[in-house]
């Protein structure tokens, strides 16, 4: 975090808006009087009017009786302006005296504080509202953060210590089963392993720029159901695909990993025996709708919007899973970061039978209609 410039202590706001309805209050008054004087006194002869009536006064009479008067009224002024300025100034400046306490207290680590200006839309209710967004956006950031580097040290460990044991049995025991043993130390380092590739991924969709290029998302869903097919034929689960050609601007590489990490993460949990995965994806108007449903366990409507946070399952915390892959706990949460660097939405709506329906809107290709992609 860069040093802040130091800087010297000069006039407040409220003192230099003060000053500043004085002095226009003042020059307001000037021009009033410097008007009289060129329209009026000016014209009135300066020296001894002689009439048959009584005495008529000069230019001289009237700057005597004039001028100790507009004094008087400029002093008053002056006053008024200082005191009408000062409080005028205070009341305008009170909504920013309260948007700098709550960016004193978001400073302070309070981001559940909010300004919640009230009154009609003008400049600091603008201001203050855009700051209560960032601040609403700043606090489930770092709340998702801390869950994720909490789970993620948590998931970490767990394979560190299952191998740290192994090996402490290996040691130990010299009639242990050592290939029995190096098999289960092989599977627990390719989980931690994997493990930190999803979040290196994680880590590259969320803080990367994208190259992106027209690319033809039915590609990736064939290419999809095709690498996971022998998975899903060990665990019963029945991939179908119905995927007509449409290009969208994106990356290809994290493109097909959005689609991979849909169909593994509709695999991996169906859990009734002669499962289905069902791929879908179409163009309609300016977007391609991407549409993975699969059947499964029943799901509480509360859990859904959980379920693309890092390390989180249709049925709470992830947990160690032998056949959940290299993304497991990381799935969604890689396909949301992969959706929003693109530009999309993503939805979450459980099935009534049971199971996930997950669906994806992402801007077709520049110049590329509702009829989708060209020729393949």
């Amino acid at each position: 975090m860069p040093a802040l410039l130091p800087r010297r202590r000069g006039l407040s706001v409220r003192l230099r808006l003060t000053l500043s309805y004085a002095g226009f209050l003042l020059l307001a008054g000037a021009l009033l009087l410097a008007v009289v004087w060129v329209f009026l006194l000016r014209y009135v002869p300066d020296g001894t009017i002689i009439t048959a009536g009584p005495h008529v006064p000069n230019r001289g009479d009237l700057q005597r009786a004039f001028i100790p008067r507009a004094l008087w009224a400029m002093a008053f002024l002056l006053v008024l302006g200082l005191v009408g300025g000062w409080f005028l100034a205070g009341r305008m400046l009170a909504p920013l005296r309260r948007i700098t306490g709550a960016v004193r207290l978001a400073d302070a680590g309070s981001l559940a504080h909010r300004i919640a200006l009230p009154g009609p839309r003008d400049e600091f209710r603008e201001l203050a509202d855009a700051f209560d967004a960032m601040l609403e956006r700043v606090e489930t950031h770092v709340g998702e953060q801390s869950r994720f580097a909490a789970n993620a040290s948590h998931e970490l460990r767990t394979p560190l210590a299952t191998a740290r044991a192994l090996l402490e049995v290996a040691r130990q025991d010299p009639a242990a089963d050592v290939p029995a043993l190096l098999a289960r130390l092989e599977a627990t380092t390719a989980r931690a392993s994997a493990l930190a590739e999803s979040l290196l991924l994680l880590s590259r969709v969320e803080s990367t720029a994208l190259r992106t290029e027209p690319t033809d998302l039915s590609l990736a869903v064939e290419d999809a159901a095709e690498t996971l097919l022998v998975r899903a034929e060990a665990r019963g689960v029945t991939v179908r695909t119905d995927a007509a050609p449409v290009l969208v601007d994106g990356n290809p590489e994290l493109l097909a990993q959005l689609v991979v990490n849909l169909v593994h993460n509709g695999i991996v949990h169906n859990l009734p025996a002669d499962g289905e995965v069902q791929v879908r994806l179409r163009a309609d108007g300016s977007r391609a709708l991407l549409q993975v449903e699969s059947t499964g366990a029943v799901l509480d409507e509360a859990i859904l919007s959980q379920l693309t946070e890092p390390f989180v399952r249709g049925a709470g915390r992830t947990h160690a899973d032998p056949g959940a892959g290299a993304h497991a706990g990381l799935g969604l949460a890689i396909v949301r970061s992969i959706v929003e660097a693109h530009g999309g939405a993503l939805a979450l709506r459980s099935r009534a039978g049971g199971g996930l329906r997950v669906e994806i809107v992402l801007p077709l290709a520049a110049g590329v209609g509702s009829a989708g992609a060209g020729p393949r």
